[in-house]
């Protein structure tokens, strides 16, 4: 029998719009690996159990699947539609003037939804790569971020939520170098800033500037992504999961360290969205920030232990004359 999570215990946030969303949701990428109808099926197992924040993107490819799947819940009687918090992101390649509400609206039908909760810009700039590429893939046409362009995008976000069919707008994979250009050209603020975050990579300057600019910091990879693609992964990267002090502290509490990553995010004020096709995985994902918090001292021993290691580096996204990764990031 599935164990469902009661959702009065499931930790939440609120938005500067006075809007609330769970503190944890679950995240639809595949990383390659896994095929749209399995993920479709874990979100349905995933709401069942008690999730209510879904996290997807129109390049995972998969939306149509996931629709079906919300459809079904509701129709079940599971949830209604004002119970999920359902995301969505614009692509880099649909960045110009009428594509993103265009994408908008693609992910709209494909998910079968009147509105979004949250719509982000997936990337700050137009680079794109095909699904599956290698890490050495390029795109000749990529080029580096630039104020002006970006505008044009969250100009059409903006237009969404006047239209209604996106309750809030939000950015991604941004550097505070990029947001201090943008943000004060924007209309409506970002309501989140979904960013890499997990033990090994805090990102504790960005997370802060968020923080103060009322953004909501969503995490990805909030466990050291141990399924990310190949393209994304280097010699010199770490895992989470084997830092001493989460091994430790996981040994204290009796559970898995994959926990101790996502306890130490709710309690630090952001929203992981990990990932997962297995049951017992999922449902232990978001049981575990309902039951036994880790300790201040806990908190404060991992909050010291960041690597600065990011995993995502986004190497498929570099242009002709860049010197590596690190120019994505502005460092």
């Amino acid at each position: 029998m599935r164990e469902v999570i009661e959702q009065n215990k499931i930790p939440r946030r609120t938005l500067y719009t006075g809007a609330g969303m769970p503190a944890i949701g679950i995240g639809t990428f595949g990383s390659d690996k896994y095929g749209e109808a399995e993920v479709a099926e874990a979100v349905y197992g995933a709401i069942a159990s008690g999730y209510r924040l879904i996290d997807c993107a129109s390049v995972y490819q998969n939306e149509a699947s996931i629709g079906n799947v919300l459809t079904r819940v509701m129709e079940e009687g599971i949830v209604s539609r004002k119970d999920l918090f359902v995301v969505s992101k614009v692509w880099n390649d649909m960045h110009g003037e009428g594509d993103v509400i265009k994408s908008c609206k693609k992910s709209l039908s494909d998910l079968q939804l009147d509105y979004l909760d949250l719509f982000l810009v997936h990337w700050p700039f137009p680079n794109y790569h095909a699904p599956g590429c290698s890490q050495d893939s390029r795109n000749p046409d990529s080029r580096p971020f630039a104020a002006e362009e970006f505008m044009v995008a969250w100009r059409q976000c903006e237009e969404l939520v006047e239209q209604g069919l996106v309750r809030h707008i939000g950015m991604s994979n941004m550097t505070i170098f990029k947001l201090e250009q943008v943000l004060p050209l924007c209309k409506i603020a970002p309501a989140a800033l979904e960013m890499e975050l997990h033990p090994g990579f805090q990102q504790r300057e960005l997370f802060d500037y968020a923080i103060a600019h009322d953004m909501l910091p969503i995490g990805f990879c909030p466990l050291g992504s141990p399924s990310r693609p190949e393209r994304d992964r280097t010699a010199e990267d770490i895992s989470d999961m084997e830092m001493p002090e989460i091994v430790e502290i996981a040994a204290v509490h009796d559970v898995h360290p994959a926990l101790v990553c996502l306890k130490w995010a709710v309690q630090n004020g952001q929203v992981p969205i990990p990932f997962s096709v297995k049951e017992a995985q999922y449902v232990g994902n978001l049981k575990c920030v309902t039951e036994d918090p880790l300790s201040e001292e806990e908190i404060r021993r991992i909050n010291a232990a960041d690597k600065n290691c990011r995993l995502v580096k986004g190497q498929v996204f570099l242009w002709p004359g860049a010197n590596g990764w690190e120019d994505l990031w502005d460092v």
